[in-house]
């Protein structure tokens, strides 16, 4: 059991500030790695790995939010993120015994990690998948729920039919792709003879706002470690010249409401965009869709599409994690994908003509009826209500 050891996390960072999702995988690793040393009486470490320039005081900080030891590699080589060049160096970093000494004396016999963790970002998602192919190893993309445990597995090919138990495996959970079932991946051995091979780290990447981080405590201690990375020159032909980070057009944070869509809009959907962007409007809110409108599944005019059809606006798991004063779902029958992104909402609306839909579990109000009746009939008491609002508040002042 000696040669695959210890959590990594490989962290993100914008100029030496950790970015959320950092933070949250470090809090899900921490609290998987106790329970795992108690149940199997062990002692392997949380270790997180960074690659940037002038990173030192980052390195204090994620001992302060869980890790046992930070690796991290300086270099003005590293300021940017190029995907071919981080590869290499966390591969290195990931494979390093001498390392692994420093903070964990007992690992003599190490050969990878046990488990990594990436983030499920435009950074992460990228390099994961190439970090994994350099060690040679699976990896479960997106993934909103971690479980460690000892499976019973009996498999035609992993385990030549006979059953087999898998000790300190990774269950790595997502929601399908209808967004109602979950989806467990493993990443196992072939302990079949003729097919023999070990499959560590067993890896992921993590979805931003699913796990929260730990309580920052700077009574945490901790091992940092140093090391030197080596570049070869081809690598480095391709060069960051400047970045500038784009935000999102769409604001979701400073709003104190949302109106959001879905898949109801099927029957009408321009003209039911246009409610529901009419809704947003006399609320003051923003618009949200769910995920399967950012497909364009249904035929709308050029300027809807490329204004409300857009990534930028999902909720859920696939983008952004919402936390208004008034969520109003339209249309929206309530998946797992989409719950997760809205469900700390403080008052939650649902339109929806079917009684059953999951939805009607999350929210505050459910309105049994078509987004195309009762929107309209929302918008004219808002508007009728709005002048004795106003005198009210002018009178409060």
């Amino acid at each position: 059991m000696g040669k695959y050891e210890h959590l990594y996390v490989a962290i993100e960072h914008e100029e030496g500030k950790p970015i959320p999702v950092s933070l949250e995988m470090l809090g899900e690793a921490r609290r998987l790695m106790d329970d795992y040393n108690r149940r199997y009486s062990a002692s392997e470490k949380v270790v997180a790995v960074v690659l940037g320039h002038g990173v030192r005081r980052l390195c204090e900080e994620l001992l302060f939010y869980g890790a046992d030891a930070v690796i991290y590699a300086d270099s003005p080589e590293l300021v940017h993120p190029r995907n071919l060049v981080d590869t290499k160096v966390i591969s290195s970093i990931a494979t390093d015994r001498n390392l692994v000494l420093k903070f964990s004396p007992g690992s003599a016999d190490f050969v990878k990690p046990r488990y990594m963790f990436f983030a499920a970002d435009n950074i992460g998602r990228q390099l994961s998948s190439t970090v994994m192919a350099e060690l040679e190893s699976g990896l479960a993309s997106d993934i909103n729920k971690l479980v460690i445990s000892d499976l019973e597995i009996k498999h035609e090919h992993k385990t030549k039919g006979q059953a087999m138990v898998y000790e300190r495996t990774l269950e790595m959970y997502r929601p399908d792709f209808s967004g109602f079932l979950w989806t467990t991946i493993l990443c196992l051995d072939n302990r079949n003879p003729a097919i023999a091979r070990d499959y560590h780290p067993q890896a992921c990447s993590i979805i931003p706002g699913v796990f929260a981080p730990i309580e920052r405590d700077e009574s945490r201690k901790g091992v940092i470690v140093d090391y030197s990375p080596t570049f070869d020159p081809q690598d480095l032909k391709v060069r960051v010249l400047s970045r500038t980070i784009v935000k999102s057009r769409v604001d979701f944070d400073s709003k104190k409401a949302i109106v959001s869509f879905g898949r109801g809009i099927k029957d009408s959907p321009e003209a039911d965009i246009r409610l529901a962007a009419d809704l947003a409007r006399e609320l003051g809110a923003e618009v949200g869709v769910s995920l399967p409108i950012s497909k364009k599944p249904f035929p709308v005019s050029e300027s809807i599409s490329s204004e409300y059809m857009t990534p930028d606006r999902v909720i859920g798991t696939s983008g952004r994690k919402v936390t208004p004063l008034l969520y109003v779902a339209a249309g929206i029958s309530g998946a797992m994908h989409h719950l997760a992104g809205m469900k700390e909402s403080e008052f939650v609306v649902a339109i929806n003509p079917d009684e059953g839909a999951p939805i009607k579990d999350e929210c505050d109000v459910f309105i049994r009826g078509r987004m195309e009746d009762v929107i309209p009939a929302l918008i004219e008491e808002l508007r009728a209500t709005k002048p004795a609002a106003a005198k009210e508040v002018a009178a409060r002042k």
